[in-house]
């Protein structure tokens, strides 16, 4: 027992001699030529390491400092900076034939530039190419390993890295504790890995998948098959969308990503909490589901969206259609459509598309059908198609006490808060410009049919010519003021003031129908006049002359 104890003490003495002097027999530094050589090889960009040090416990070569070239089409900054650059060995080859067989790579707190052109190209397309670049010094002979620009490692690894991505000369969107692992990596055949980031304005990324091999024309083409997973999102700070376009909210993303390098597809269920979709929308209230499967063409910059499912509750809505690069912007050709979608459910969303109703009402019951196309800049689009509301009533607000008049002229009351809609249908164009509606059909049972065209502005200024024409106690009421006995009638108005307190007036010149307009410029004497009459319908008093 004792001289079993005594031979491992030995062994154990031994090992520390070797672990405590072998560093001073292997300068690191002689190797620096061939490391930079190998790296720069299978980058096809200049790499310069720092001091090297050698650690036999660990296996492993650190370096104190690294850089990788830009493209120079790009920057002359360097594309990748690194504190420190750990090399993992093999010893016995290392020591007694002083060859260098790389087992693993792991780049420390890298700062990394990924910069995109006019033209959609990466500055990291050209990594993997032909170097023009020469090494620092000759490379050394090489003994077993990979050929000189196929560099293949069993660990590959980046650890709490910065990435800056961005487009000059806009500002780069940042992310945080970068951490990527590579196992098995050849740039000839396919490797997993997995990456994590923090996205800008908080939330995570998770990317757990496949690549390669590694495309030696255009790195950004490598084929990759992964799953993809977002958590938190902020849509307006994550530099996935456009800022210009006003969307907003947080969300959540379970998706899968499959690329064969020529086109990508992505597809999955995103959720979204306080979403808005226009510079002056208002968050929604409730959360927004969009089951989505989008294909895009990696060098044209262009796609289709094959499904576009958005679901607000029960009611769903479907966006299809494609979109393409062009310069600075993104190009839109797309359709939404909607048919018989429950009010109830989308009350919640009408802030966040920027639709404001009249101070302290609501809509509520019945379905809102729609057929619109969606053309032009992603930020700046143009909207236009055909809407339509049935059976529903803006809860909050009386039309009654709008046209006050009403209830003297035709005897009946308007009774309660509310104004039931039996159906509203118009030809909407919603553009950066304001919102115009044409052919405009609403039918409120308590007045008769309503028509007229008008428009919005982008602060909600309204400006719409209006004609009623009226029916039951209405039409009795207010013909027979003017003396047309129970025939019917029309009367013409204006909507003004802003969506959220809009004012009726009378607009005498479209005044509906010529002998209204006749019998106006005949009354005399102390019969209450017509234009009277309609100056009170709308709720305001005639000027004293």
């Amino acid at each position: 027992m004792k001289r079993t104890l005594r031979i491992v003490g030995i062994i154990v003495a031994v090992l520390l001699v070797i672990i405590i002097v072998v560093p001073f027999f292997v300068d690191a530094n002689s190797f620096r030529p061939r490391l930079e050589s190998e790296l720069t090889a299978a980058l096809g960009r200049q790499v310069k390491v720092g001091n090297l040090s050698f650690s036999l416990l660990s296996g492993s070569v650190g370096a104190d400092d690294i850089s990788i070239a830009d493209d120079p089409a790009f920057s002359k900054e360097p594309f990748v900076r690194a504190k420190a650059l750990r090399v993992g060995v093999e010893i016995f080859p290392l020591f007694f034939s002083k060859t260098l067989h790389v087992t693993g790579l792991t780049l420390d707190q890298p700062q990394i530039a990924l910069l995109r052109s006019n033209s959609g190209k990466w500055n990291f397309s050209s990594l993997g190419g032909k170097s023009e670049a020469k090494p620092s010094a000759p490379a050394a002979p090489k003994s077993g390993g990979s050929p000189t620009g196929d560099l293949s490692v069993a660990k590959l690894n980046v650890t709490n890295g910065r990435v800056s991505v961005g487009k000059p000369p806009a500002k780069p969107q940042v992310y945080d504790n970068v951490n990527i692992e590579v196992r098995d990596f050849s740039a000839t055949s396919k490797f997993p890995f997995t990456m994590s980031a923090d996205l800008p304005g908080g939330g995570s990324l998770k990317l757990d998948g496949t690549a390669g091999p590694i495309n030696s024309a255009d790195a950004s083409l490598t084929p990759l098959e992964a799953k993809l997973t977002v958590k938190r999102m902020d849509l307006a700070k994550s530099g996935f969308v456009d800022p210009a376009a006003g969307i907003a909210g947080i969300a959540d993303l379970d998706g899968t990503l499959n690329s064969d390098g020529k086109s990508a597809r992505v597809s999955g269920t995103l959720k979204a909490d306080k979403l808005k979709l226009g510079e002056k929308a208002t968050p929604a209230s409730k959360p927004v589901q969009l089951q989505f499967a989008l294909d895009h063409a990696l060098q044209s910059q262009s796609g289709t969206l094959s499904q576009g499912d958005i679901a607000m509750g029960k009611a769903v809505a479907h966006l299809t259609g494609d979109y393409r690069s062009q310069g600075e912007s993104t190009l839109l050709n797309m359709k939404l459509v909607g048919q018989n979608m429950s009010v109830d459910e989308l009350q919640a969303m009408l802030p966040a598309v920027g639709v404001v109703l009249p101070s302290g009402s609501a809509l509520k019951g019945g379905t809102l059908s729609l057929d619109l196309g969606i053309n032009g800049p992603a930020d700046k689009p143009v909207i236009t198609g055909p809407v339509k509301l049935a059976d529903t009533r803006l809860a909050g607000f009386n039309l009654g006490s709008k046209l006050s008049a009403v209830s003297a002229l035709s005897g009946k009351t308007m009774s309660g808060n509310d104004t039931s809609i039996q159906n509203l249908s118009t030809n909407l164009r919603a553009a950066p410009e304001g919102i115009r509606t044409e052919n405009i059909n609403l039918n409120i049972p308590a007045l008769g049919e309503v028509t007229g065209s008008g428009t919005i502005s982008p602060g909600g200024v309204l400006n719409f010519h209006m004609n009623a024409n009226l029916t039951g106690g209405a039409v009795s009421g207010i013909t027979q003021m003017a003396g047309l006995g129970g025939k019917g009638g029309g009367i013409s108005f204006l909507i003004q003031g802003t969506t959220s307190n809009p004012t009726f007036l009378p607009d005498v010149q479209g005044l509906a129908g010529g002998a209204l307009k006749n019998v106006l410029s005949g009354q005399s004497g102390n019969q209450q006049s017509p234009l009277d009459a309609l100056s009170g319908l709308l709720g305001k008093k005639k000027k004293k002359q």
